[in-house]
């Protein structure tokens, strides 16, 4: 089963068994709801399932209190780790058109406008204004994608294909 990470607990809060979250994800008010289940991921082979049972913000943190962790001491554990949900629990209804989940557009293979293959998808970058989609190259380096409409023309997920319009200047190496 895949997972994705919404967030990472930083610290507890208080005596009564909240913990402070550090949120990573653009669905807070739904990944962090009453009744959700979430997964804390405290190393890399260790992970609990957890049922959040209160949720509240302060400051810059979302405070979660998990069912059956009355205490700091139950909770204590947990910090720090990642906090993350079964690819289940994705909702195709969280994206507008044109929008897309990161773990669907790495890994797929980008074509210009002429079919030709330039490369693949290996990290998406969130500097500002607009994500930056990296695509590997064999042989060159790294091309820099803005995601916008008149660089990506399409994103055919069925296909596994992107096609773009590198407009000129953009690749260095050409």
């Amino acid at each position: 089963m895949n997972f994705y990470n919404i967030g990472k607990i930083v610290n507890t809060q208080g005596l009564r068994g909240e913990v402070r979250v550090m949120s990573i994800t653009d669905f807070p008010e739904k990944r962090f709801k009453v009744g959700n289940e979430v997964y804390a991921f405290l190393n890399d082979t260790k992970s609990e399932k957890l049922v959040i049972d209160g949720v509240r913000t302060h400051k810059n943190f979302i405070l979660l209190h998990f069912k059956d962790k009355p205490t700091i001491n139950d909770v204590e554990y947990l910090k720090p780790s990642e906090l993350k949900i079964a690819e289940d629990q994705l909702d195709s209804d969280d994206l507008q058109p044109g929008e897309y989940y990161y773990h669907q557009i790495i890994g797929l293979d980008v074509l210009d406008t002429d079919g030709q293959k330039i490369g693949s998808v290996k990290e998406i970058l969130s500097p500002g204004a607009n994500d930056v989609w990296v695509v590997s190259r064999d042989n060159k380096s790294d091309l820099l994608l803005p995601k916008i409409d008149s660089v990506i023309l399409d994103v055919n997920l069925d296909d596994e294909v992107i096609t773009v319009d590198v407009p000129r200047g953009l690749d260095d190496e050409d």
